[in-house]
């Protein structure tokens, strides 16, 4: 007999001040929303705490994906630790990338992601998003 222990995903709500995260052990990651929470380290704490071990054994590819309306700087700097972080899974022969959204409005945030694709080396892909007009 065989046992499989497969790490549990992490999903997060969205609340008016913290954004929807969704990171699944497959690979898949994703945090959208805004990110301006009250107490920073309270809220990216258990997010930090299970990155970590999924950098233990992580997927083969891993696939980060943010739709960041807005943040401030605790987010930053949170989500910075992080891109660094999947630099190492490059350098261990992970395939990691990151899928960076913004509507087609937001320069600041589009600036946002070309920012933090010049500090790190994980490849970047930029998707923007068009609003339909109401009619």
């Amino acid at each position: 007999m065989s046992l499989i222990l497969q790490m549990d995903n992490l999903q997060i709500v969205a609340t008016t001040s913290t954004p929807r995260v969704d990171f699944c052990s497959d690979g898949n990651l994703e945090i959208t929303g805004k990110s301006i929470p009250d107490a920073g380290v309270d809220f990216w704490a258990p997010i930090s705490s299970w990155f970590s071990e999924y950098l233990q054994s992580p997927a083969s590819q891993t696939i980060f994906r943010l739709q960041i309306d807005y943040l401030n700087t605790s987010s930053s700097k949170e989500i910075l630790h992080m891109l660094y972080r999947l630099n190492e899974l490059n350098e261990r022969g992970f395939d990691a990338v990151v899928h960076w959204s913004f509507y087609e409005m937001d320069a600041d945030m589009r600036e946002v992601g070309k920012d933090y694709e010049h500090m790190v080396k994980v490849p970047f892909v930029f998707h923007e998003i068009t609003l339909e007009p109401v009619h």
